[in-house]
């Protein structure tokens, strides 16, 4: 069972990211990226490491996913698609694949209830708090202020840009 979730979830994970490289939209690519960073999460699971799969959820698939189509959306203003809808197809094929991606993950969380849970002297929350707060405190701060650094960039080119 396990070998066959990781194979449906590395399929999405390559399918997703083949996407990514080939969409000629950057919003849509972003959205590719957000589809490969799910399907990580769905890995990790399988592997044991519900801690980081629920950070890579939150964490990439959810914040700095916000963050970039944010900087994409400030940097390209007013750029609309004419023509035909190059989506359509995949709108067509969101929902069969949305729904076998959500029974895979609904699988992959049943298998793992109930099974051994991971304590903190194996590299649990409390452990990776434990070091994220002390000895790795200052990448951690650093890492967060660049990304500050790289939102104010992007406003202040984006302010240029409108305002010539």
């Amino acid at each position: 069972m396990d070998a066959l979730l990781f194979l449906i979830f590395a399929g999405i994970a390559v399918i997703c990211a083949v996407s990514l490289v080939l969409q000629r939209h950057p919003i849509s690519s972003a959205l590719s990226l957000v589809g490969v960073m799910a399907s990580l999460a769905a890995l990790y699971l399988l592997l044991g490491g519900e801690f980081i799969a629920a950070a890579q959820l939150v964490v990439y698939a959810g914040a700095i996913m916000v963050l970039f189509i944010f900087a994409i959306m400030l940097l390209i203003p007013g750029r609309a698609e004419s023509g035909p809808d190059p989506l359509a197809r995949a709108r067509r094929l969101a929902l069969p694949v949305a729904a076998v991606f959500g029974i895979a993950v609904l699988l992959a969380a049943v298998g793992r209830v109930g099974g051994p849970g991971v304590t903190a002297s194996e590299g649990g929350v409390g452990a990776i708090g434990r070091l994220l707060f002390t000895d790795y405190l200052f990448p951690f701060e650093v890492t967060s202020l660049l990304l500050l650094a790289a939102l104010v960039g992007a406003l202040t080119l984006a302010k240029r840009r409108v305002n010539p």
